[in-house]
């Protein structure tokens, strides 16, 4: 049986260059910390024209152009470097650039995609990667697109308009020759969503055969917040209700409940990443959930996406994309900070404290396994940070970067810069350990970890 994972594609943007800094976060509080926490919260229309500013930029520079990128060959990581990548305890065992995956704008996102569809990439036994096949964009490009996997079936959403949700059998990849890539038509899906038009994203819960459109049109009578599509029977996916108390969700994860709150456990929980705030909701009951909490964290500038960090649901990790962009309280000093919230309270979440990289970059994205926090920081692309002391001291003092991969070596002179270019997203999900970071103008990575 062949092993397959695939990837999508988008884009994202905006720049500012700064200096290194020097500053240190203040852990022991944030009610303490002497950094700036006055307000600079913005909407999502503006961080989403500040991106498209920077990568209009990019392309005019010529990042997306065709072979800007040389190809690369599996590479170890010695004495700091992996051919021209820096990188620390993490091996390079393959890579595709985006036009070796049939794209013809040769832009990506998140971790699945392109701006003009979907790629997928099997994963071979050695971590090198081969490229399968692609799937349209339902309508026309756009630089965001978003696939989740529920067993069997891809879910694939969009910014594009009237895309809905792209339903795809992923067992069609292995009968793929792949010595022919296959382009599959739209006629291949097994099904279609198209409740609404576009979302800036989709949330899974595989648990219970769910998917969450997150940033539709706030028009709509979900107001951009979590509209239920129950995907049971992936041919014929079915609206589900939605959840518009919050307004607009940027990101959020649904699980089934097994932390210390006695009231919600076994409830299906979704924590929602909702622009300038953390709101946790119950929508174990579609027709009436419930939203819990709503907490704001002070010095916000853009609440984009965070992950459980402990197994027993008591801490998460939750990323501000724009406060080192916009050198904004915590993050003055442009050095990547992630924020530690204690959740263990549902009804009053408390952010404890942070901890600030090294680099100077922006956060994006992170998801924790066994401990392990595994963050897409744009430009210092991969970090990877052990959090597993974070229920013995919520304070951070005890997290340590294990590892890194930096897939963008035009700002390692500067030191760093806080800017939208750089890895989007990594899927640190697979049994055999490899690791996938897609770089917005170069492709996807295959990386492994080694751990002294």
């Amino acid at each position: 049986m062949r092993t397959m994972t695939l990837l999508l594609a988008a884009l994202a943007a905006g720049a500012h260059a700064i200096p290194h800094p020097a500053k240190q976060i203040q852990t022991s509080s944030f009610g303490t910390s002497k950094a700036s926490v006055a307000s600079a919260a913005v909407s999502m229309e503006t961080l989403m024209r500040e991106k498209l500013e920077h990568h209009s930029a990019r392309e005019e520079e010529g990042a997306f152009a065709l072979d800007r990128y040389d190809a690369a060959e599996a590479t170890t990581c010695s004495d700091g470097k992996a051919g021209e990548y820096k990188c620390k305890n993490v091996d390079m065992m393959g890579f595709l650039r985006h036009q070796d995956m049939g794209s013809s704008t040769r832009a990506g996102n998140d971790i699945w995609g392109q701006t003009d569809g979907t790629a997928f990439v099997e994963v071979l036994g050695n971590g090198s990667l081969v490229y399968v096949g692609r799937l349209p964009t339902q309508t026309v490009p756009d630089k965001w697109r978003d696939i989740k996997v529920i067993g069997d079936f891809a879910y694939i959403g969009s910014e594009a308009p009237n895309h809905g949700i792209q339903i795809f059998d992923l067992k069609k990849l292995l009968t793929v020759d792949i010595s022919n890539p296959t382009t599959f038509s739209l006629k291949s899906l097994t099904g279609h969503f198209a409740g609404f038009g576009s979302s800036h994203n989709i949330v899974a819960n595989e648990q219970t055969n769910m998917i969450y459109a997150v940033g539709t049109d706030p028009a709509l009578d979900c107001r951009g917040g979590l509209w239920m599509i129950d995907v049971s029977d992936p041919a014929h996916p079915r609206d589900a209700g939605c959840v518009s108390s919050g307004g607009y969700v940027h990101d959020a994860q649904c699980v089934i409940y097994k932390g210390p709150g006695r009231k919600s456990y076994g409830h299906e929980i979704c924590f929602n990443y909702n622009e300038d705030r953390l709101v946790i909701v119950d929508v174990t009951d579609r027709a009436r959930p419930l939203q819990i909490s709503s907490k704001r964290c002070k010095g916000v500038s853009y609440t984009h996406q965070g992950w459980l960090a402990t197994d027993d649901m008591t801490y998460l990790l939750l990323d501000d994309e724009m406060d080192e962009w916009q050198m904004n309280g915590y993050a003055e000093d442009g050095r990547t900070t992630t924020y530690i919230v204690d959740v263990q309270d549902l009804e009053h979440p408390v952010f404890r404290s942070g901890y600030k990289s090294s680099q100077v970059a922006i956060d994006h994205n992170q998801y924790v396994v066994n401990g392990v926090a595994y963050q897409a920081n744009y430009g210092a692309g991969l970090r990877i940070v052990d959090v597993s002391s974070l229920k013995e001291d919520f304070r951070g003092r005890r997290l340590s970067e294990i590892g890194y991969f930096d897939c963008r070596p035009e700002d390692d002179e500067s030191g760093g810069e806080t800017s939208f270019d750089g890895a989007w997203s990594v899927y640190p999900f697979f049994k055999s350990g490899y690791l996938l970071l897609n770089s917005i103008e170069r492709g996807v990575y295959s990386l492994k970890l080694n751990r002294p």
